[in-house]
């Protein structure tokens, strides 16, 4: 290469080159699987939302036919027939910007295992007096199928040592130290609410919502794609210094020692008028 861009042979040039011509492609290849990522979560938020209008509208099913959980099932109705027994308080659960509490029941079912039902929302401060007792025989309960919670997502509290009668997440995980019979790992909360509580609102599954991650996502997206347009930019001003300092050099006007020759005779040119 001839002229000022001899510099771009240099070991110091091919390294810079070299790494402009891996780190653009990946920051665009990260850049799309961020966005790529926003777009899936949108796209569940929007199925969640609709699956839980016609969910709604659907007539429930037998509890077996939904099992297990998935992102298909959760919000659908369903109905089941048993007894009534453990009582626990679900604290520190907001309806309408207002602190309050569930109230969890555990409903036995003839095949042993026992059915999570919130049967309930109430404000204030968990209080065991203020919650109604369940309905005592068999009973035949309906509401809208929820996945298992997990401690410290979706709002779920991830405290642990919960007073007695208390528990911060509904899950099967949770609910077998406190109970001596299994639990199905989900739960259902009532269509409407028992003994004048407050039915507690169907909850879309987990990572389906256009949450603080999803919007995380789109903004690595921009912070991708602004680092492509920052190595651009920088690579150009590399290469538009160099040329300047060549062309400088080619025209006397830069010293062996990197000083412009020029200030360095205009210095002398003081010091003779000084003297």
């Amino acid at each position: 290469m001839e002229g000022v861009y001899r510099f771009l042979l240099t070991p110091r040039w091919w390294g810079i080159n070299v790494f402009v011509v891996l780190a653009i492609p990946f920051c665009i290849f990260m850049g799309s699987w961020q966005l790529g990522r926003f777009e899936d979560r949108v796209q569940d938020h929007e199925t969640a939302s609709t699956q839980q209008e016609s969910a709604a509208r659907e007539a429930a099913r037998p509890l077996t036919e939904l099992l297990p959980v998935d992102k298909a099932t959760v919000g659908r109705q369903t109905t089941v027939t048993g007894r009534y027994d453990d009582q626990l308080l679900v604290p520190e659960r907001k309806l309408d910007d207002r602190e309050g509490f569930y109230v969890l029941t555990l409903l036995r079912t003839d095949g042993g295992e026992a059915l999570p039902v919130v049967r309930g929302w109430l404000p204030g401060e968990p209080d065991p007096a203020r919650a109604p007792a369940p309905p005592t025989g068999e009973v035949t309960v309906t509401g809208a199928l929820q996945a298992a919670e997990s401690p410290g997502a979706g709002g779920v509290s991830g405290r642990s040592g919960w007073p007695d009668g208390q528990t911060g997440a509904i899950s099967a995980a949770t609910l077998l130290n406190l109970v001596p019979y299994d639990v199905y790992d989900a739960w259902v909360t009532l269509n409407e609410g028992d003994s004048g509580m407050r039915a507690v609102p169907v909850s879309a599954p987990q990572n389906t919502g256009l949450d603080l991650k999803a919007f995380q996502n789109l903004g690595y997206t921009a912070e991708w794609f602004a680092f492509v347009g920052f190595v651009i930019f920088m690579w150009f001003r590399l290469l538009r210094r160099e040329v300047e300092l060549a062309r400088d050099a080619e025209l006397g006007l830069v010293a062996e020692d990197g000083k412009d020759t020029e200030d360095e005779d205009a210095g002398r040119a003081r010091a003779g008028l000084v003297s």
